[in-house]
């Protein structure tokens, strides 16, 4: 049996992974970094990039098909399949490349590839042969699609997002079962690419909590998709070449329906399973997460710490960097550990129209008890989104009675990646309603919406008080 002693262990080399490593080998120390999948990060390979990549060529046949609304005639629009997915795969490989290059400036001696398995808190059984002695340990494992047993009848023709970036051409039809950020952005990207699709969804579409906007969004995307709501998923099963869909409509009639293939997009589970964790003495949460302190990432006493996706915390790539950072850092440099830099909540669908979520959200700013005011603009009549007929859309806006203090927002709207980010960085910066209404607004933009809507929460906050609880000071004759 080799044994391998080093300061600093990291189990994983993702984007959390990798940042931990660079965090904790800043401090001097022994730093090894062992992965036993691909290199190449989830993001770059079957994430972030490859997802977009299909939808820039989705929005390109959206605008070519609708170009004559504009008085523009560009004729029939033919799509490419085969094409299409060319572009996808070799693009895609392109931003795997550049992780690649980064993974073997390495040194050799500081990359061990195998399963990592806790023998204890300071020792990993690392593949057959090697065991690693390690002062501390970041776990960085990521996370996995979660494939829901009930479609597993369908063999090969049911897929997860995972899989969907490798085809060689596009299907003509496809079931996607969830409607979060990953089903409704496949959804539409396919379904504007020509191919046959139904969504099927048992809950919130992209995790919208705010009434108005969940209203919003089914009447907006039903316009376009097939979407089967409140759809109980009962089997996937293989008839021949086709795969067959098995549901529990919400009149609770039973129907089958057969398509190429059904797309897996129920959410994701966090890699934590089979790292024999039991062996750690950890305390771990009803997933198998062991519990940490979010702000220095560490796990309980121990010198463990976690990262990314792992955390099943905010699985989105700048917080597994931002919290791989901060892993890295309190590991290399430890016993001290100290609180690192959180960043406001963030998160962006890139769906047309585009969703997005910014600081507290209507359900978390209702479970708290805070006291807060809405402000609110429509988008179908915004002057910049008219004249791009990207006229659809809601942005409400959260602010706190008393302090005037900017504390979310939601939304469904034309460029909303980026009024998100400026949403963000307000929120982050701890600035009132009055302090956002006092920066520039140029016209004709999309920021002017976000202006209306912040002169609606200003009045909602000076005029439209909240009921307030009965107390002494409000009885008759007081």
């Amino acid at each position: 049996m080799n044994t391998l002693k080093v300061d600093v262990a990291v189990i994983g080399a993702g984007s959390a992974g990798l940042v931990a490593y660079r965090a904790a080998r800043s401090h001097g120390q022994r730093v090894l970094l062992i992965e036993d999948g691909p290199y190449g990060t989830t993001c770059a390979r079957v994430g972030c990039m490859p997802s977009k990549l299909l939808i820039a060529a989705a929005e390109a046949a959206h605008a070519a098909a609708g170009a004559a609304r504009f008085g523009v005639q560009a004729g029939p629009v033919r799509i490419d399949g085969t094409a299409v997915m060319a572009r996808v795969r070799a693009e895609r490989d392109r931003f795997v490349g550049f992780v690649l290059d980064q993974v073997e400036r390495i040194p050799a001696a500081e990359r061990l590839r195998g399963h990592a398995r806790f023998i204890d808190r300071q020792r990993l059984q690392v593949g057959d042969d090697t065991v690693v002695e390690a002062g501390r340990i970041v776990i960085a494992t990521g996370s996995r699609p979660q494939l829901p047993a009930a479609l597993r009848g369908a063999g090969p023709l049911v897929l997860t997002s995972e899989q969907v970036f490798d085809w060689t051409a596009l299907p003509s039809s496809v079931a996607v079962v969830g409607t979060g950020a990953i089903g409704l952005e496949l959804g539409q990207a396919l379904h504007r690419l020509g191919v046959r699709v139904a969504l099927f969804g048992h809950g919130r579409i992209a995790r919208l909590s705010d009434p108005v906007l969940q209203e919003y969004a089914v009447a907006c995307f039903g316009a376009e998709l097939d979407l089967r709501l409140n759809a109980d998923i009962l089997e996937g099963r293989r008839d021949g070449g086709a795969a067959v869909l098995r549901w529990r409509a919400a009149d609770g009639s039973e129907r089958d329906e057969r398509f190429d293939f059904i797309l897996a997009a129920a959410g994701r589970v966090p890699n934590v399973d089979r790292l024999g964790l039991e062996h750690s003495g950890l305390e771990l949460d009803q997933r198998g997460v062991p519990r940490f302190d979010p702000h220095t990432m560490r796990c309980g006493d121990s010198a463990i710490f976690i990262a990314g996706d792992a955390s099943n915390e905010r699985p989105l790539l700048h917080e597994a960097t931002g919290q791989g950072r901060i892993a890295g850092d309190n590991a290399g440099g430890y016993p001290r550990s100290l609180p690192g830099m959180r960043q406001e909540a963030l998160a962006i669908v890139f769906s047309d129209p585009q969703i997005a979520q910014v600081g507290r959200d209507w359900d978390t700013l209702r479970r708290d008890g805070s006291r807060f005011a809405t402000g609110q603009v429509s988008f179908e009549n915004q002057g910049r989104s008219r004249v791009m007929l990207q006229n659809r859309g809601i942005l409400r806006i959260y602010g706190e009675y008393g302090s005037d203090r900017f504390l979310g927002a939601e939304m469904i709207g034309p460029r909303a990646e980026h009024l998100a980010h400026l949403l963000a960085w307000a929120c982050q910066s701890g600035m009132t309603v009055a302090q956002m209404l006092a920066m520039p607004y140029y016209h004709p933009v999309i920021e002017e919406g976000l202006r209306t809507a912040l002169r609606d929460l200003q009045e909602q906050l000076l005029h439209g008080l909240p009921e307030i609880e009965h107390c002494a000071d409000c009885t008759p004759g007081i």
